[in-house]
């Protein structure tokens, strides 16, 4: 599994499924495949990481900072 795959497949489930946030894609596709969370930090790639931090830190799971911006594609 590489970074950039994993990232594809938590964004088609983000994408196809409007009624998940990108945090619920990620334990969502770590379960059907069998991958343990404490895994998948190694798997996460940079613009999937922004956006990771965008929606915790606008569902208040951490702290706000200035460097989380949501990017659009």
């Amino acid at each position: 599994m590489t970074a950039a795959r994993f990232s594809q497949e938590v964004e088609k489930i983000a994408l196809h499924n409007h009624d998940m946030n990108y945090i619920d894609s990620v334990i969502h596709y770590c379960e059907l495949n069998e991958i343990e969370l404490d895994s998948v930090g190694k798997l996460i790639s940079k613009p999937l990481k922004e956006k990771l931090r965008y929606e915790a830190q606008q569902l208040n799971f951490m702290k706000k900072t200035s460097r989380a911006k949501l990017m659009l594609v």
